[in-house]
């Protein structure tokens, strides 16, 4: 975005998953039954060596739910989710990682730093808590994401799209591989479906509502995004 000449830096995704639980809980609950593929069934596979993992926006545990009887360890701001993600848990900020340096195998942070105004400030904690060898694992979504449900909602530039993504992780740890998809991964079976979609997906009660109304069932969505794979020397 252009402002009186100069490149402004995108607003941050707006953080209400302790005022409104909801809307993620039910974005979460449709992406369960309506998916065609699991992204932490796909994180916690390449992080099958990794003995000691932090997962920095952890909401309720749904990595730690993909990767049953391995070290996780959940933290995030939101108090709505930590309180039931299993323990070890800690309430603090991705910008100040309550851990020493060089102290835990892997960090992720899924569909979560668009919600920071300076992503890099987490990536380079991140790095510092990894240990030499250590991986990290990053993921969001692209602006273009969900276009069959673009009339219905205000999709801003976030801080951490997947169109840059990979720069920004590049900036903070060198070398990085980058998997991204573009397919229809989700189809949504009824109005009542598409509806709580787009509540999910902040089109607001008036959005969703049309949505309901206009579009036709079954709906079938296309998701675009990016993962981003860093690996520390050992």
């Amino acid at each position: 975005m252009v402002n009186a000449g100069r490149v402004s830096t995108p607003d941050a995704v707006p953080f209400d998953y302790d005022t409104n639980p909801d809307r993620y809980l039910i974005g979460s609950r449709l992406t369960k039954a309506y998916s065609q593929a699991n992204l932490y069934v796909w994180v916690a596979t390449l992080l099958e060596r990794a003995d000691l993992v932090l997962d920095v926006g952890c909401a309720e545990g749904v990595l730690r739910e993909a990767m049953p009887g391995r070290r996780v360890i959940g933290l995030d701001m939101a108090m709505a989710f930590l309180r039931n993600h299993p323990a070890p848990r800690v309430r603090a900020s991705a910008a100040a990682l309550p851990f020493r340096s060089n102290s835990v195998d892997a960090v992720t942070a899924l569909n979560m730093l668009y919600h920071l105004a300076d992503p890099a400030q987490a990536l380079r904690e991140a790095r510092r808590v990894l240990k030499p060898g250590g991986v990290l694992i990053a993921s969001t979504v692209a602006r273009t994401d969900s276009p069959e449900i673009s009339a219905y909602r205000v999709r801003l530039p976030s801080p951490f799209d997947a169109e840059e993504a990979p720069d920004i992780v590049r900036a903070v740890f060198g070398d990085v591989e980058v998997h991204t998809w573009d397919a229809p991964l989700v189809t949504l079976p009824t109005k009542e479906s598409i509806r709580e979609y787009l509540r999910a997906r902040m089109a607001g009660e008036e959005g969703a509502e049309r949505g309901a109304r206009e579009l036709t069932t079954p709906l079938t969505v296309t998701k675009r995004g990016a993962l981003v794979v860093a690996r520390l020397p050992a």
